[in-house]
């Protein structure tokens, strides 16, 4: 593999190791989507109660993600790694096993604590197993490449296992790959405990979690992901969800308070002020945001305008995931050339053309051509942004500190993913209110568009060299 050139050979296999883990988590996102009406008539769900199969999962992931990402740094990024594997693979066999909704829901929750432990410890151990430089981007990039196509081959995945065994295969298929890791990682990955104070004594034995903090972010980060689950169910102007959202507004912003007089905060405040953190993770934010939701308007556009079938639009969304692929592929040679910063923009500038080229979208069937070139191209720079976000956002910290950083990225990467849809289908419905779901779309992707060129002008003002 060409993005492997330059490292050792313990380098290379801790690489597949962390590599297949979060292959495996993004896999995990996507691969029951296609599942739920099977699941739901399986297990007595309603109709109304099926999105709580998605949601059980959403809200820990997102909600402890930037916790876990600390207590990783405090105590053991490898310990909490093989922790949250050994609790993922326990829940899907549970889930796997589930004879009632409430008994498949506690394994959902408990997959969702196992995924915001194991991602930002995944992806510390990934940062700090290689040198800031030209070795870090390519592992990164492999990584947003196999995210990526661990996304996209969820949900075909999910769809083959249902249809040729059953939807507890959808669960029982992490098992195995979470034992392997678990048998393996522990040969090849060191503990990476926080270094000795100046007096010799380890940071960890006297390393005291910032309860307060802890409460204000993970309350906080709940209430907003539920909020915005609720307001893509019920509407904007749905009571339940603006109170979740004006709650986790107000802890987030209690948090930031909290923080500043904190004698061991969660996250110093020095971080949360870098440019590389604050403008890195808002294009992230943006990256994720609008490349999930354009998925969601092209679904809508596949089945309810062109007519086509579940089936076949998850065949078309495959070409999308071999942009996204290739862009992982080369983003690194990009980032050596232009930097973090250049790529950020290359790829933002790559995905607002291709995504904008989709406002031209009719009802004929002949303009699929159109669609799956565009994805394509839309892909490739979506994920040149990606990788750039995750270098930029974790670069420049030390590595005491990079379970922090990757805590951070991730929860920007849950809550991107979280925001995106809800916010594309009030457009899409208030556009289409007065006109066709044609109309509703195209509104959509123009606003999609006009983020995604926002984030491109926010990365290029405030990224600046110095």
């Amino acid at each position: 593999m060409t993005g492997m050139t330059g490292m050792t050979g313990r380098q290379r296999l801790v690489l597949v190791v962390l590599l297949a883990a979060q292959f495996m988590l993004a896999v995990d996102f996507s691969i029951l989507n296609v599942a739920l009406p099977v699941i739901g008539q399986g297990l007595g769900f309603g109709l109304g109660s099926l999105q709580w199969i998605a949601t059980a999962f959403a809200l820990p992931a997102a909600g402890f993600t930037l916790l876990f990402g600390r207590v990783a740094d405090l105590f053991g990024r490898r310990r909490v790694f093989l922790i949250g594997l050994a609790v993922l693979a326990a829940s899907s066999l549970v889930g796997g096993l589930a004879t009632s909704p409430e008994l498949l829901l506690a394994a959902r929750v408990a997959q969702g604590l196992a995924t915001a432990a194991v991602t930002p410890a995944g992806l510390a151990l990934l940062t700090t197993a290689f040198p800031e430089g030209p070795l870090r981007d390519r592992a990164l990039g492999l990584n947003g490449a196999l995210m990526s196509a661990g996304f996209t081959s969820g949900a075909v995945l999910g769809g083959l296992l249902t249809d040729l065994l059953s939807w507890r295969w959808a669960f029982f298929v992490n098992v195995p790959v979470a034992l392997a890791v678990l048998l393996v990682a522990p040969r090849l990955i060191a503990e990476s405990l926080p270094q000795p104070s100046a007096g010799g004594t380890p940071m960890a034995g006297k390393a005291r979690m910032d309860l307060p903090g802890a409460v204000t972010v993970t309350g906080g980060l709940l209430a907003l992901v539920y909020g915005l689950t609720a307001a893509g169910e019920h509407g904007w102007g749905n009571p339940l969800a603006l109170g979740a959202l004006g709650l986790g507004a107000a802890l987030l912003v209690t948090f930031w308070f909290v923080e500043r007089g904190a004698a061991s905060p969660l996250v110093p405040v020095r971080v949360l002020r870098r440019r590389t953190v604050v403008w890195g993770n808002a294009a992230g934010l943006l990256a994720f945001a609008t490349e999930t939701s354009l998925v969601f308007l092209l679904t809508l556009y596949l089945q309810r305008v062109l007519g086509f079938s579940a089936l076949a639009t998850g065949l078309a969304f495959g070409v999308l995931g071999a942009g996204t692929v290739l862009g992982g592929v080369v983003a690194p040679r990009l980032i050596g050339r232009l930097g973090s910063r250049g790529a950020l923009l290359a790829g933002f500038l790559v995905q607002a053309a291709a995504t904008a080229s989709l406002i031209l979208l009719g009802t004929d069937r002949a303009w699929l051509g159109l669609l799956l070139a565009a994805t394509f191209v839309g892909g490739v720079g979506n994920m040149l942004a990606i990788v750039g976000f995750m270098v930029t956002a974790t670069s420049g910290l030390p590595d005491e500190e990079q379970g922090l950083a990757t805590g951070v990225a991730t929860m920007t990467q849950q809550v991107g993913i979280t925001l995106g849809t809800p916010v594309m289908s009030a457009v899409a419905t208030a556009a289409a209110a007065g006109g066709t779901v044609l109309a509703g779309v195209g509104w959509a992707i123009a606003v999609n568009t006009a983020l995604v060129l926002l984030a491109a002008l926010t990365s290029a003002l405030f990224l600046r060299r110095r």
